[in-house]
């Protein structure tokens, strides 16, 4: 099963957005925002990039900030760990040193997150009715 790498973060993407799916509608943004900024600070206890990594925090805590009160800074904050994820995965310098592939994943991961974050987070049902109550890029219509 050697495609089994690239196939699970994919799944592992899509359970993520399924169970924050079913988190109340009212704190569904703001806990993605905690989330997305939790995974901006992932990578400081490795130190791979050295102060590159405080100038990346630095930037996933403004765009998780924003994403407090919008879905779109979500989405961009977790494609920018997904560019982190690159970074990280072509240097060699994994997310869990002890999981040589961890970066990798994460990068397969976050794009698909990233999607259901930039389409506004829509729940199960929302989704198979077409996300119709958002605006462009996930925002609420007004």
């Amino acid at each position: 099963m050697h495609y089994l790498p690239y196939i699970a973060p994919v799944g592992i993407g899509l359970l993520y957005a399924l169970v924050m799916s079913l988190v109340a509608e009212a704190h569904r943004l703001r806990l993605n925002a905690v989330m997305v900024a939790g995974a901006g600070a992932a990578y400081l206890g490795g130190g791979g990039m050295g102060g590159w990594e405080f100038a990346f925090t630095a930037l996933a805590t403004y765009v998780a900030y924003r994403a407090l009160d919008s879905w779109t800074f979500v989405g961009v904050g977790w494609l920018l760990h997904t560019a982190w994820d690159v970074v990280h995965h072509l240097k060699g310098s994994p997310l869990l040193p002890f999981a040589h592939g961890s970066s990798l994943g994460c990068a397969i991961c976050d794009p698909v997150i990233a999607l259901w974050c930039l389409r506004g987070g829509p729940s199960p049902r929302e989704l198979l009715r077409g996300g119709g109550r958002r605006g462009p890029l996930g925002e609420r219509a007004a």
